[in-house]
């Protein structure tokens, strides 16, 4: 093979590598209370799934609520807890997804990092 003919074949093959990076880009998808309201209507299972997760996303959001109320980053609250920002994501992620519990200690690194205290209720 020809080095120009080398050269047309890499960059074609660059292209066709950045097409399937592009293809496999994140795109969050936007969801708002009326689209999920009638998300849940539709589908009685998953209202009933939806609903099985009601305290993990109470803490989730209490997290970042915290987390915004303090007008921190997730690099900034993970710099002042001494871990890596990833590591961070994984906690705030772990708990709408049930694949890991954070213990207290790391709730309460987190919260201090926030400058709040951490309190746990049984109502």
């Amino acid at each position: 093979m020809s080095p120009k003919a080398r050269a047309a074949s890499h960059k074609k093959t660059q292209k066709i590598l950045a097409e399937i990076a592009e293809e496999d880009k994140y795109r969050p998808v936007r969801h708002t209370k009326e689209k999920t309201a009638r998300l849940l209507r539709a589908n009685p299972k998953l209202k009933e799934a939806y609903n099985s997760l009601e305290e993990e996303f109470a803490a989730l959001a209490a997290l970042l609520a915290a987390r915004q109320k303090a007008g921190l980053s997730q690099a900034e609250v993970a710099r002042h807890m001494g871990i890596k920002t990833a590591s961070l994501v994984r906690i705030e992620a772990s708990l709408g997804s049930r694949t890991h519990s954070p213990s207290f200690t790391t709730l309460r690194r987190y919260a201090e990092a926030c400058g709040k205290k951490l309190i746990i209720k049984f109502v």
